[in-house]
């Protein structure tokens, strides 16, 4: 069996130190924003070269607290694209504020600088791109459009961990996502190229302001206990988490780099009519490698014959979604709704073995 996802080889090598760090952990009984959750924020904000770092429970959560640190009015619009999980959209809502949701570029995973302009109003304070796959949206030309606006620039980085900014200056210091908009959300939800053992989050900035808004807000509006000064959430990593995450994240750019060799082999050896492959940014970590088939049943039966596992992301473009289709019965968004309908994840683990992903594309050009 080619397997989709192989966590436990990937981390192998770091399973003695973890469970040696937990067991000091246990003794110590430093739990709940400790000082292995301090050192995470430290290392995170260092790895993606921004000035300020606050772990939270989940990437969802990430996101809300993000908008809710901004205190915009109630309904204030946040333009999103079709294609991304659903917890980008309910982070907006679980924040009192309105998606507006626009498509994704023609053969690309991330959202159409175009469609954003159409849906740019004076109800809209935040564009949230999102790094679909680990391919980085066009944040130059996004920071352009609202240039001497009073909209924030918010990115859903929950699939982009160690991925470049190809489109800004940033790149040339070599820095990372997650520093050079006004704040980054992650998720470090085990599947993640950066996974935990569990649910866990980060928010990352360059703003002191909104920076000690999220610590508190993050912590039911507290920085000291019994003293609230905001409304706030309970969002708090734990210190188990943060082990994990604190010896992963070293071998982080080693895993990206390694999936980047794979993607490079697909580019070259799948070659079928029947089949589109996606737009990547030139940075792009692949968290998935989608690609396009209009007969993706058949295809799905022969990666069954063939023993290889696949995935879906998304099945759904958001307006589709059950919760969200009164609000866009008549709208469409076709090129997102080309992906959920034609798109199929192919194995990219970092430990994929070259006669596995010969036969990936093998199977896939015999379609």
């Amino acid at each position: 069996m080619i397997k989709f996802l192989d966590i436990y080889n990937q981390d192998k090598r770091v399973h003695k130190n973890i469970i040696n760090d937990i067991k000091k952990l246990i003794v110590k009984g430093d739990f709940i924003l400790g000082s292995a959750v301090n050192e995470f924020e430290k290392n995170f904000s260092k790895f993606c070269g921004s000035k300020y770092a606050i772990s939270c429970a989940n990437g969802t959560d990430a996101i809300t607290l993000a908008l809710k640190s901004l205190y915009l009015p109630k309904n204030s619009e946040v333009i999103i694209p079709a294609m991304t999980y659903c917890a980008t959209a309910f982070a907006i809502l679980n924040a009192n504020l309105k998606p507006v949701i626009v498509d994704v570029a023609k053969s690309s995973s991330t959202i159409d600088i175009d469609e954003i302009k159409k849906k740019i109003s004076k109800k809209t304070r935040v564009i949230m791109p999102v790094h679909l796959y680990g391919s980085v949206a066009n944040l130059k030309e996004i920071k352009k459009l609202i240039k001497k606006k009073n909209i924030y620039l918010i990115d859903d980085c929950a699939q982009a961990h160690g991925a470049l900014d190809d489109s800004s200056s940033v790149n040339k210091n070599n820095k990372k996502i997650g520093a050079s908009t006004d704040i980054s959300c992650f998720s470090f939800y085990p599947a993640k190229n950066l996974g935990a053992y569990g649910d866990a989050g980060i928010i990352t900035t360059n703003s002191k302001k909104l920076y000690q808004k999220i610590r508190k807000i993050r912590n039911l509006g507290s920085e000291k206990k019994y003293i609230h000064d905001h409304i706030g959430m309970n969002s708090r990593m734990d210190s188990i988490q943060a082990l994990v995450l604190n010896r992963k994240i070293k071998n982080l750019d080693k895993y990206n780099n390694k999936r980047q060799k794979i993607a490079k082999i697909y580019n070259k050896l799948i070659n079928n009519k029947k089949v589109e492959k996606l737009k990547y940014s030139k940075s792009c970590v692949y968290h998935q490698y989608v690609i396009l088939t209009k007969d993706r049943s058949n295809l799905i039966k022969l990666f069954k014959k063939n023993n290889i596992q696949y995935g879906f992301h998304y099945p759904f473009a958001i307006n589709r979604l059950q919760v969200f289709r009164k609000f866009y019965k008549n709208k469409k968004f076709e090129n997102s709704e080309k992906i959920a309908k034609c798109g199929l994840s192919i194995p990219i683990d970092p430990n994929l073995k070259e006669n596995e992903i010969t036969k990936i594309c093998k199977v896939i050009n015999s379609l």
